[in-house]
């Protein structure tokens, strides 16, 4: 069993259970899934961005991601119906826990002047989004090989009900926010 899976079993459930007063284990919220997601933004015809992206997607999260095609034609970006407009991966179970472990403990520490990541984007649910403005702190990206940089966008979808929920699985799980940041500093 991965790590941070054991200590969600271990540590998380019953110290969420007893901060939200859960009758049931099964109450407890979760992460269900992770999707990692790259917009293609101007290179809507550049074909080797799009291998690039794909290239560097199936590298971070060990999976052959997907082309995500726009549902309706928009002219005031030149996008038709059916075009190309990301590419896009989900990643669940197993390789979903080694994949966030990787993220708290490793890449995160590795972004440039990092002080945290941000309460705020949370939405109702208790899902979270986090977005990187390069791809470079992954371990698995080699500088050497880097063709094209882009962003990258990572949403973590949770079980939860609310943002409180979200938000205290979330630091349960090791996640830095800065808001807690803060409060271990002083």
């Amino acid at each position: 069993m991965n790590n941070l899976r054991q200590q969600y079993n271990e540590k998380v459930v019953p110290a969420l259970k007893e901060k939200f007063g859960y009758k049931n284990i099964h109450q407890v919220p979760t992460v269900e899934k992770v999707v990692l997601n790259v917009g293609v933004g101007d290179h809507l015809k550049d074909n080797d961005y799009f291998e690039a992206v794909s290239k560097t997607l199936a590298r971070i999260s060990g999976q052959k991601p997907v082309l995500t095609k726009a549902k309706k034609s928009i002219s005031n970006f030149k996008i038709r119906e059916g075009m190309v407009v990301g590419v896009s991966v989900t990643v669940r179970k197993d390789r979903m826990w080694d994949f966030i472990e990787k993220l708290v403990k490793v890449t995160l520490p590795r972004v440039r002047d990092f002080r945290g990541i941000t309460s705020k984007s949370f939405d109702k649910q208790g899902n979270y989004c986090l977005g990187f403005k390069e791809y470079l702190p992954f371990p698995e990206i080699n500088l050497d090989e880097v063709e094209q940089l882009h962003g990258l966008e990572v949403v973590i979808t949770t079980t939860a009900t609310n943002k409180a929920e979200g938000m205290a699985l979330l630091t349960e799980l090791g996640f830095p926010f800065k808001e807690n940041m803060k409060n271990d500093n002083q």
